[in-house]
């Protein structure tokens, strides 16, 4: 069985771009040790759209992120963003754990 290398955190929790939420996206799935067709099979997807999302490469459907942030335990949280700053630190920080 191969082993999963966990990815590096990403840099902040704030996404704007795909790159962003694909960085956070695979750092829960490696430090989960999931591989990348175990993780898209837990989400109900296949593994090209979880790949497509990871690397940034292309926009994917918001069903399909739901699904994904669901399989893998992640939620979305949508704030204005001048309320950002009074988020409790846990949501604030500068990098994730």
């Amino acid at each position: 069985m191969r082993k999963v290398k966990a990815s590096p955190p990403a840099d902040s929790y704030e996404v704007r771009t795909l790159e962003s939420l694909g960085q956070i996206v695979r750092h829960r799935r490696t430090t989960s040790a999931l591989r990348l067709d175990d993780a898209a099979a837990l989400c109900g997807l296949a593994a090209g759209s979880l790949s497509n999302l990871e690397n940034g490469k292309r926009a994917i459907s918001a069903d399909k992120l739901l699904k994904i942030l669901d399989g893998l335990g992640l939620a979305m949280l949508i704030v204005p963003r001048e309320e950002a700053a009074n988020l409790p630190p846990i949501l604030n920080a500068e990098r994730l754990p």
